[in-house]
Protein backbone atom coordinates (compact mmCIF):
# COMPACT_ATOMS: atom_id res chain seq x y z
CA UNK A 1 0.00 0.00 0.00
CA UNK A 2 0.73 3.62 -1.01
CA UNK A 3 1.43 5.44 2.44
CA UNK A 4 3.36 8.24 3.82
CA UNK A 5 3.58 10.31 6.62
CA UNK A 6 3.26 14.16 6.18
CA UNK A 7 1.00 17.16 4.81
CA UNK A 8 -2.02 15.92 3.07
CA UNK A 9 -2.39 16.99 -0.29
CA UNK A 10 -4.37 20.32 -0.80
CA UNK A 11 -6.12 21.55 -3.45
CA UNK A 12 -3.84 24.02 -3.50
CA UNK A 13 -0.99 21.53 -3.42
CA UNK A 14 1.49 24.29 -5.45
CA UNK A 15 1.55 26.46 -2.68
CA UNK A 16 3.36 24.29 -0.47
CA UNK A 17 6.88 24.72 -1.83
CA UNK A 18 6.38 28.39 -0.69
CA UNK A 19 7.80 29.63 -3.88
CA UNK A 20 5.44 32.95 -4.58
CA UNK A 21 6.70 32.86 -8.33
CA UNK A 22 5.70 29.39 -8.83
CA UNK A 23 2.29 29.87 -7.01
CA UNK A 24 1.53 33.38 -8.83
CA UNK A 25 2.42 31.00 -12.29
CA UNK A 26 0.02 28.17 -11.59
CA UNK A 27 -2.84 30.51 -10.47
CA UNK A 28 -2.31 32.37 -13.79
CA UNK A 29 -2.11 29.25 -15.88
CA UNK A 30 -5.25 27.46 -14.50
CA UNK A 31 -7.09 30.84 -15.18
CA UNK A 32 -5.67 31.36 -18.80
CA UNK A 33 -5.21 27.45 -20.08
CA UNK A 34 -8.01 26.68 -22.96
CA UNK A 35 -7.74 23.11 -22.16
CA UNK A 36 -9.37 24.45 -18.73
CA UNK A 37 -12.05 26.11 -20.35
CA UNK A 38 -12.42 23.28 -23.26
CA UNK A 39 -13.14 20.72 -20.30
CA UNK A 40 -15.40 23.21 -18.69
CA UNK A 41 -17.90 23.53 -21.99
CA UNK A 42 -18.10 19.96 -21.66
CA UNK A 43 -19.31 19.97 -18.75
CA UNK A 44 -21.82 22.18 -19.99
CA UNK A 45 -22.69 19.91 -22.59
CA UNK A 46 -23.08 16.75 -20.15
CA UNK A 47 -25.50 19.03 -18.37
CA UNK A 48 -27.65 19.80 -20.76
CA UNK A 49 -27.80 16.04 -22.01
CA UNK A 50 -28.41 15.14 -18.39
CA UNK A 51 -31.37 17.99 -18.64
CA UNK A 52 -33.05 16.66 -21.66
CA UNK A 53 -32.57 13.13 -20.26
CA UNK A 54 -34.74 13.99 -17.33
CA UNK A 55 -37.63 16.11 -19.06
CA UNK A 56 -38.63 12.73 -20.65
CA UNK A 57 -40.02 12.06 -17.36
CA UNK A 58 -42.40 14.22 -17.23
CA UNK A 59 -45.46 15.24 -19.50
CA UNK A 60 -44.82 17.12 -22.66
CA UNK A 61 -47.61 20.10 -22.56
CA UNK A 62 -48.52 21.61 -25.35
CA UNK A 63 -51.07 24.92 -26.78
CA UNK A 64 -53.27 24.33 -30.00
CA UNK A 65 -55.06 27.08 -31.07
CA UNK A 66 -56.72 27.34 -34.88
CA UNK A 67 -58.93 29.54 -36.38
CA UNK A 68 -60.93 29.06 -39.72
CA UNK A 69 -63.84 30.42 -41.95
CA UNK A 70 -65.47 29.25 -44.69
CA UNK A 71 -68.03 30.95 -46.66
CA UNK A 72 -69.89 29.84 -49.94
CA UNK A 73 -71.80 32.61 -51.56
CA UNK A 74 -74.51 30.38 -52.38
CA UNK A 75 -78.42 31.65 -51.55
CA UNK A 76 -79.70 31.70 -48.05
CA UNK A 77 -82.22 28.55 -49.26
CA UNK A 78 -78.92 26.73 -49.95
CA UNK A 79 -77.01 27.64 -47.29
CA UNK A 80 -79.30 25.84 -44.79
CA UNK A 81 -77.51 22.37 -45.92
CA UNK A 82 -74.50 23.92 -46.57
CA UNK A 83 -73.62 26.95 -43.93
CA UNK A 84 -71.25 29.27 -43.61
CA UNK A 85 -69.27 29.05 -40.99
CA UNK A 86 -66.73 30.29 -38.62
CA UNK A 87 -64.70 28.12 -35.93
CA UNK A 88 -62.29 29.46 -32.96
CA UNK A 89 -60.71 26.71 -31.24
CA UNK A 90 -57.98 26.29 -28.38
CA UNK A 91 -56.61 23.60 -26.31
CA UNK A 92 -53.58 21.99 -24.53
CA UNK A 93 -52.34 18.96 -25.95
CA UNK A 94 -50.32 16.59 -23.16
CA UNK A 95 -48.18 13.73 -23.96
CA UNK A 96 -46.36 11.57 -21.85
CA UNK A 97 -44.46 8.27 -22.16
CA UNK A 98 -45.19 6.07 -18.74
CA UNK A 99 -41.53 4.59 -17.82
CA UNK A 100 -42.87 1.55 -17.05
CA UNK A 101 -39.60 -0.53 -17.58
CA UNK A 102 -37.73 2.47 -16.16
CA UNK A 103 -35.27 2.76 -19.10
CA UNK A 104 -35.72 6.82 -19.64
CA UNK A 105 -34.87 7.01 -15.38
CA UNK A 106 -31.94 4.63 -16.84
CA UNK A 107 -31.26 7.12 -19.55
CA UNK A 108 -31.78 10.18 -16.71
CA UNK A 109 -28.79 8.71 -14.56
CA UNK A 110 -26.66 7.78 -17.40
CA UNK A 111 -26.61 11.32 -18.22
CA UNK A 112 -25.77 12.29 -14.85
CA UNK A 113 -23.04 9.89 -14.41
CA UNK A 114 -21.85 11.58 -17.51
CA UNK A 115 -21.82 14.47 -16.34
CA UNK A 116 -19.87 13.44 -13.27
CA UNK A 117 -16.91 12.46 -15.68
CA UNK A 118 -17.17 15.47 -17.19
CA UNK A 119 -16.59 17.17 -14.13
CA UNK A 120 -13.93 14.99 -13.60
CA UNK A 121 -12.35 15.97 -16.54
CA UNK A 122 -12.06 19.70 -15.79
CA UNK A 123 -10.43 19.16 -12.28
CA UNK A 124 -7.87 16.76 -14.15
CA UNK A 125 -7.30 19.21 -16.75
CA UNK A 126 -6.30 21.73 -13.85
CA UNK A 127 -3.98 19.18 -12.15
CA UNK A 128 -2.42 18.81 -15.84
CA UNK A 129 -1.78 22.52 -16.11
CA UNK A 130 -0.62 23.13 -12.79
CA UNK A 131 1.48 20.03 -12.36
CA UNK A 132 3.14 21.02 -15.83
CA UNK A 133 3.34 24.66 -14.87
CA UNK A 134 5.53 23.38 -11.65
CA UNK A 135 7.58 21.20 -14.05
CA UNK A 136 8.48 23.33 -16.77
CA UNK A 137 9.18 26.11 -13.56
CA UNK A 138 11.97 23.33 -11.97
CA UNK A 139 13.55 22.73 -15.28
CA UNK A 140 14.00 26.50 -15.59
CA UNK A 141 15.43 27.01 -12.43
CA UNK A 142 17.70 24.14 -12.80
CA UNK A 143 18.96 25.51 -15.78
CA UNK A 144 19.32 28.93 -14.28
CA UNK A 145 21.30 27.06 -11.75
CA UNK A 146 23.51 24.97 -14.17
CA UNK A 147 24.22 27.76 -16.44
CA UNK A 148 25.68 30.21 -12.97
CA UNK A 149 28.17 26.75 -12.10
CA UNK A 150 29.48 26.38 -16.01
CA UNK A 151 29.76 29.95 -16.38
CA UNK A 152 31.67 30.14 -12.88
CA UNK A 153 34.19 27.68 -13.39
CA UNK A 154 34.87 28.62 -17.29
CA UNK A 155 35.83 31.52 -15.52
CA UNK A 156 38.20 29.76 -12.96
CA UNK A 157 39.36 27.51 -15.85
CA UNK A 158 40.22 31.08 -17.95
CA UNK A 159 42.15 32.48 -15.15
CA UNK A 160 44.05 29.44 -14.73
CA UNK A 161 44.56 29.51 -18.45
CA UNK A 162 46.14 32.91 -17.94
CA UNK A 163 48.03 32.05 -15.08
CA UNK A 164 49.44 29.15 -17.14
CA UNK A 165 50.45 31.38 -19.95
CA UNK A 166 52.62 33.93 -17.77
CA UNK A 167 54.64 30.61 -16.91
CA UNK A 168 54.85 30.03 -20.30
CA UNK A 169 55.93 32.88 -20.90
CA UNK A 170 58.68 32.81 -18.18
CA UNK A 171 59.37 29.10 -18.96
CA UNK A 172 58.30 27.51 -15.86
CA UNK A 173 55.48 25.53 -17.98
CA UNK A 174 55.17 23.93 -20.81
CA UNK A 175 53.05 24.40 -24.25
CA UNK A 176 51.33 21.40 -23.76
CA UNK A 177 49.79 22.59 -20.33
CA UNK A 178 48.89 26.28 -21.90
CA UNK A 179 46.68 24.47 -24.34
CA UNK A 180 45.27 22.02 -21.98
CA UNK A 181 44.20 24.58 -19.90
CA UNK A 182 42.59 26.34 -22.86
CA UNK A 183 40.65 23.54 -24.18
CA UNK A 184 38.83 22.90 -20.40
CA UNK A 185 37.96 26.49 -20.75
CA UNK A 186 36.47 26.27 -24.18
CA UNK A 187 34.70 22.48 -23.71
CA UNK A 188 33.11 24.56 -20.57
CA UNK A 189 32.14 27.45 -23.12
CA UNK A 190 31.02 25.06 -26.10
CA UNK A 191 28.03 24.02 -22.70
CA UNK A 192 26.87 27.43 -22.32
CA UNK A 193 24.35 27.52 -25.69
CA UNK A 194 22.93 24.33 -25.07
CA UNK A 195 22.12 25.57 -21.71
CA UNK A 196 21.26 29.27 -22.81
CA UNK A 197 18.66 27.05 -25.41
CA UNK A 198 17.22 25.26 -22.29
CA UNK A 199 16.43 28.30 -20.92
CA UNK A 200 14.68 29.71 -24.18
CA UNK A 201 12.53 27.07 -24.99
CA UNK A 202 11.78 26.19 -21.29
CA UNK A 203 10.51 29.86 -21.12
CA UNK A 204 8.48 29.71 -23.82
CA UNK A 205 6.54 26.53 -22.64
CA UNK A 206 5.99 28.63 -19.87
CA UNK A 207 4.77 31.34 -21.95
CA UNK A 208 2.06 28.81 -23.78
CA UNK A 209 0.98 28.00 -20.63
CA UNK A 210 0.17 31.13 -19.02
CA UNK A 211 -1.28 32.15 -22.44
CA UNK A 212 1.45 34.68 -23.22
CA UNK A 213 2.92 35.69 -26.25
CA UNK A 214 5.61 32.87 -26.79
CA UNK A 215 7.79 35.20 -27.08
CA UNK A 216 7.88 36.99 -23.59
CA UNK A 217 9.96 36.24 -20.98
CA UNK A 218 7.73 35.07 -17.74
CA UNK A 219 10.82 34.23 -15.13
CA UNK A 220 14.06 36.37 -14.81
CA UNK A 221 16.95 34.92 -13.31
CA UNK A 222 17.08 34.73 -9.25
CA UNK A 223 20.72 34.33 -7.76
CA UNK A 224 18.89 34.07 -4.68
CA UNK A 225 16.65 31.06 -5.53
CA UNK A 226 16.72 28.23 -3.06
CA UNK A 227 15.70 24.40 -3.72
CA UNK A 228 12.39 23.30 -1.35
CA UNK A 229 13.49 21.71 1.40
CA UNK A 230 12.96 17.59 1.12
CA UNK A 231 9.17 16.98 3.04
CA UNK A 232 7.09 14.13 3.55
CA UNK A 233 3.70 14.11 1.61
CA UNK A 234 0.89 11.92 2.81
CA UNK A 235 0.04 9.35 0.16
CA UNK A 236 -3.04 7.96 2.24
CA UNK A 237 -4.14 4.53 1.69
CA UNK A 238 -5.35 3.44 -2.16
CA UNK A 239 -9.29 3.62 -1.46
CA UNK A 240 -8.71 7.47 -1.24
CA UNK A 241 -7.04 7.47 -4.48
CA UNK A 242 -10.20 5.69 -5.64
CA UNK A 243 -11.98 9.30 -4.69
CA UNK A 244 -9.11 11.65 -5.65
CA UNK A 245 -7.62 11.20 -8.61
CA UNK A 246 -9.95 13.05 -11.35
CA UNK A 247 -8.97 10.06 -13.72
CA UNK A 248 -10.50 7.32 -11.75
CA UNK A 249 -13.19 9.50 -10.89
CA UNK A 250 -14.87 10.27 -14.31
CA UNK A 251 -13.94 6.37 -15.25
CA UNK A 252 -15.79 4.97 -12.49
CA UNK A 253 -18.68 7.36 -13.92
CA UNK A 254 -18.24 6.11 -16.77
CA UNK A 255 -18.42 2.71 -15.63
CA UNK A 256 -21.74 3.65 -14.20
CA UNK A 257 -22.77 5.39 -16.85
CA UNK A 258 -22.73 2.78 -19.36
CA UNK A 259 -24.19 -0.24 -17.27
CA UNK A 260 -27.31 2.67 -16.82
CA UNK A 261 -27.44 2.65 -20.88
CA UNK A 262 -27.15 -1.59 -20.63
CA UNK A 263 -30.46 -0.94 -18.63
CA UNK A 264 -31.97 1.08 -20.89
CA UNK A 265 -31.16 -1.27 -24.20
CA UNK A 266 -32.65 -4.14 -22.10
CA UNK A 267 -36.23 -2.02 -21.29
CA UNK A 268 -36.85 -2.00 -24.81
CA UNK A 269 -38.19 -5.39 -24.65
CA UNK A 270 -40.93 -4.19 -21.87
CA UNK A 271 -44.37 -2.57 -22.84
CA UNK A 272 -44.59 1.28 -23.17
CA UNK A 273 -47.24 2.89 -22.22
CA UNK A 274 -48.11 6.23 -23.76
CA UNK A 275 -50.99 8.71 -22.63
CA UNK A 276 -52.13 11.59 -24.88
CA UNK A 277 -54.89 14.29 -23.71
CA UNK A 278 -56.55 17.23 -25.75
CA UNK A 279 -58.27 19.15 -23.99
CA UNK A 280 -60.24 22.90 -25.29
CA UNK A 281 -62.46 24.87 -26.07
CA UNK A 282 -64.21 25.83 -29.08
CA UNK A 283 -66.73 28.96 -30.44
CA UNK A 284 -68.59 27.95 -33.59
CA UNK A 285 -70.71 30.29 -35.72
CA UNK A 286 -72.89 29.24 -38.29
CA UNK A 287 -74.45 31.01 -40.74
CA UNK A 288 -75.31 34.53 -38.67
CA UNK A 289 -75.82 32.20 -35.92
CA UNK A 290 -73.18 32.07 -33.34
CA UNK A 291 -73.62 28.98 -31.09
CA UNK A 292 -72.56 28.71 -27.17
CA UNK A 293 -68.93 27.76 -26.98
CA UNK A 294 -68.66 24.45 -26.16
CA UNK A 295 -65.23 22.71 -24.39
CA UNK A 296 -64.09 19.46 -26.29
CA UNK A 297 -61.74 16.58 -25.39
CA UNK A 298 -59.69 13.91 -26.49
CA UNK A 299 -58.13 11.26 -24.62
CA UNK A 300 -56.13 8.23 -25.39
CA UNK A 301 -54.43 5.58 -24.17
CA UNK A 302 -51.61 3.46 -26.24
CA UNK A 303 -49.70 0.18 -25.34
CA UNK A 304 -46.83 -0.99 -27.41
CA UNK A 305 -44.76 -3.96 -27.07
CA UNK A 306 -41.91 -5.35 -29.74
CA UNK A 307 -42.92 -9.10 -30.67
CA UNK A 308 -40.08 -9.32 -33.23
CA UNK A 309 -37.70 -7.25 -34.37
CA UNK A 310 -35.16 -9.61 -36.41
CA UNK A 311 -32.84 -9.29 -33.04
CA UNK A 312 -32.63 -5.36 -33.08
CA UNK A 313 -33.22 -5.22 -29.79
CA UNK A 314 -31.14 -8.03 -28.70
CA UNK A 315 -28.12 -6.83 -30.87
CA UNK A 316 -28.51 -3.00 -29.16
CA UNK A 317 -27.97 -5.07 -25.52
CA UNK A 318 -24.62 -7.06 -26.49
CA UNK A 319 -23.38 -3.70 -28.63
CA UNK A 320 -24.04 -1.76 -24.64
CA UNK A 321 -23.01 -4.60 -22.65
CA UNK A 322 -19.55 -4.77 -24.80
CA UNK A 323 -18.92 -1.02 -24.16
CA UNK A 324 -20.07 -1.43 -20.35
CA UNK A 325 -17.19 -4.22 -19.70
CA UNK A 326 -14.90 -2.37 -22.10
CA UNK A 327 -15.54 0.33 -19.40
CA UNK A 328 -15.14 -2.05 -16.80
CA UNK A 329 -11.97 -3.12 -17.50
CA UNK A 330 -10.30 0.40 -18.38
CA UNK A 331 -11.28 1.47 -14.91
CA UNK A 332 -9.40 -1.36 -13.04
CA UNK A 333 -6.46 -0.41 -15.80
CA UNK A 334 -6.50 3.37 -14.28
CA UNK A 335 -6.34 1.75 -11.11
CA UNK A 336 -3.41 -0.46 -11.36
CA UNK A 337 -1.85 2.78 -13.49
CA UNK A 338 -2.68 5.28 -10.77
CA UNK A 339 -1.30 2.81 -7.66
CA UNK A 340 2.27 1.71 -9.82
CA UNK A 341 2.54 5.95 -10.57
CA UNK A 342 2.21 6.54 -6.76
CA UNK A 343 4.53 4.06 -5.50
CA UNK A 344 7.22 4.26 -8.45
CA UNK A 345 6.57 8.31 -6.92
CA UNK A 346 7.66 7.40 -3.57
CA UNK A 347 10.47 5.31 -5.16
CA UNK A 348 12.14 8.02 -6.60
CA UNK A 349 11.65 10.31 -3.67
CA UNK A 350 13.24 8.17 -1.54
CA UNK A 351 16.50 7.16 -3.73
CA UNK A 352 17.01 10.69 -4.95
CA UNK A 353 17.20 12.28 -1.30
CA UNK A 354 19.43 10.03 -0.90
CA UNK A 355 21.51 10.46 -3.40
CA UNK A 356 20.69 14.28 -2.72
CA UNK A 357 22.45 14.07 0.09
CA UNK A 358 25.59 12.08 -0.62
CA UNK A 359 26.20 14.57 -3.89
CA UNK A 360 26.15 17.52 -0.85
CA UNK A 361 28.27 15.89 0.82
CA UNK A 362 30.62 15.20 -2.15
CA UNK A 363 31.00 18.92 -3.69
CA UNK A 364 31.61 20.05 0.20
CA UNK A 365 34.79 17.42 -0.02
CA UNK A 366 35.89 18.32 -3.78
CA UNK A 367 35.20 22.33 -3.55
CA UNK A 368 38.09 21.95 0.11
CA UNK A 369 40.00 19.79 -2.99
CA UNK A 370 39.78 22.79 -4.78
CA UNK A 371 40.92 24.93 -2.49
CA UNK A 372 43.83 23.18 -1.22
CA UNK A 373 44.91 22.19 -5.27
CA UNK A 374 44.83 25.58 -6.46
CA UNK A 375 47.64 26.49 -3.70
CA UNK A 376 49.52 24.01 -3.67
CA UNK A 377 49.76 24.54 -7.56
CA UNK A 378 50.03 28.60 -7.23
CA UNK A 379 53.36 27.28 -5.10
CA UNK A 380 54.33 24.91 -7.68
CA UNK A 381 53.92 21.70 -5.84
CA UNK A 382 51.38 19.77 -8.26
CA UNK A 383 51.19 20.59 -11.68
CA UNK A 384 48.52 21.68 -13.78
CA UNK A 385 46.70 18.53 -14.62
CA UNK A 386 46.35 17.55 -11.28
CA UNK A 387 44.26 21.12 -10.86
CA UNK A 388 42.06 20.23 -13.93
CA UNK A 389 41.20 16.87 -12.47
CA UNK A 390 40.02 18.79 -9.66
CA UNK A 391 38.08 21.04 -11.12
CA UNK A 392 36.55 19.10 -13.66
CA UNK A 393 35.63 16.65 -10.40
CA UNK A 394 34.09 19.49 -8.91
CA UNK A 395 31.92 20.64 -12.11
CA UNK A 396 31.18 17.36 -12.71
CA UNK A 397 29.43 17.06 -8.88
CA UNK A 398 27.68 20.33 -8.55
CA UNK A 399 26.04 19.63 -11.66
CA UNK A 400 25.18 16.17 -10.21
CA UNK A 401 23.46 17.96 -7.37
CA UNK A 402 21.83 20.36 -9.40
CA UNK A 403 20.49 17.27 -11.45
CA UNK A 404 19.44 15.59 -8.22
CA UNK A 405 18.02 18.84 -6.75
CA UNK A 406 15.44 19.13 -9.88
CA UNK A 407 14.97 15.32 -9.99
CA UNK A 408 14.33 15.65 -6.61
CA UNK A 409 11.32 18.53 -6.81
CA UNK A 410 10.12 16.83 -9.90
CA UNK A 411 9.60 14.02 -7.91
CA UNK A 412 7.71 15.32 -5.84
CA UNK A 413 5.32 17.00 -8.70
CA UNK A 414 4.78 13.67 -10.05
CA UNK A 415 3.60 12.47 -6.45
CA UNK A 416 1.06 15.69 -5.95
CA UNK A 417 -0.13 14.36 -9.59
CA UNK A 418 -0.56 10.63 -9.12
CA UNK A 419 -2.44 11.28 -6.04
CA UNK A 420 -4.91 13.79 -7.99
CA UNK A 421 -3.78 16.84 -6.73
CA UNK A 422 -6.03 19.50 -6.46
CA UNK A 423 -9.62 17.19 -6.51
CA UNK A 424 -11.99 19.03 -4.45
CA UNK A 425 -15.34 17.14 -4.11
CA UNK A 426 -17.10 20.35 -3.25
CA UNK A 427 -16.14 22.07 -6.50
CA UNK A 428 -16.50 18.69 -8.86
CA UNK A 429 -19.77 19.10 -6.97
CA UNK A 430 -20.71 22.03 -7.97
CA UNK A 431 -19.29 21.68 -11.50
CA UNK A 432 -21.64 17.90 -11.88
CA UNK A 433 -24.90 20.00 -10.66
Amino acid sequence: EAQAEGAAVGVAWWAAWGDSTLTALVEEALGAKQDVAIALQRVAQARAGADAQASRLWPAVGVQASASRSSSGLPASVKQGMPDTRALRAGIDVAWEIDLAGGVRAARDAAQADTTAAAAGVQGARLLVASEVARQYFVLRSAHERLRIVQALAKAQRDTASRVESRLREGQASAFDHDRARAEADALDAQVPALRMLLGTTQTKLAVLLGRNPSARVVDADNGFAWPAERAIAAGQPSELLRRRPDLVAAEASVGAEALRTAEARAQWWPKLFLNALVGREDLRLNALDLAPVHFSNVALAFAMPIFNAGRIDAGVRVQSARADEALLAWQKAVLVAVQEVEDSLLVRSQEAERNAALALTVEHRRRSLQRAESLQREGQIDLLVLLDVQRSVLASELALSDSRLQQALADVQLYKALGGGYAPTAMQGLGG
